[in-house]
């Protein structure tokens, strides 16, 4: 019975230790390069997002600007092979750290509301070479995993789905990227 008691004393200890405080959110890389970290990045898979409801593919371009924002181009292709592009900002969150940004696209809600229209973009994971990322939202409701090319080695992919779970995502629900060799050719 001591045993029982000490066990349930235990548990109770753990499920308050961040009580008041909330979820524990993901660890971000220390600091993002972000001249290395500009360019394209294919998406290889995505929590669900009503934005990108349509997408089976999506690619991002990242170009670094002299005030040291980031001009964002997303593209998304749709099953029937249409490309739908937007265009935004990202900002660091905090000036001099680039591993927390604010993403902010050029449409008629953030012209409404700009404060309530810019998104969370953290960066959880990027290799040395700049090659693979994973990006997520603090309240892990979004998540990508994204790569310099479309497709990643299969120790790649397993590697950025271990993260995102030690992360506390929900890697069940990611939506693949559709092979090209699954789409309508033009």
């Amino acid at each position: 019975m001591r045993v029982f008691a000490g066990l349930l004393v235990v548990a109770v200890l753990a499920g308050c230790a961040n009580s008041g405080t909330g979820a524990v959110p993901p660890k971000t890389v220390d600091q993002v390069d972000l001249q290395r970290y500009q360019g394209t990045w294919y998406e290889l898979a995505r929590l669900p997002m009503f934005f990108q409801r349509n997408c089976v593919q999506s690619e991002a371009h990242y170009q670094l600007q002299d005030d040291g924002s980031i001009a964002v181009s997303n593209r998304c292709r749709t099953l029937d092979g249409e490309w739908q592009e937007a265009e935004g900002q990202a900002v660091p969150q905090v000036a001099g750290q680039t591993d927390k940004l604010w993403v902010r696209f050029d449409n008629w809600f953030s012209r409404l509301l700009p404060s309530v229209a810019k998104g969370e973009y953290w960066v959880l994971y990027l290799d040395d070479d700049y090659q693979t990322a994973l990006v997520g939202h603090p309240d892990r409701d979004y998540l990508w995993l994204l790569a310099r090319t479309p497709q990643v080695a299969p120790a790649m992919r397993d590697q950025l789905l271990e993260v995102a779970q030690g992360q506390g995502y929900d890697t069940d629900a990611l939506i693949w990227r559709t092979p090209d060799e699954q789409l309508p050719q033009p």
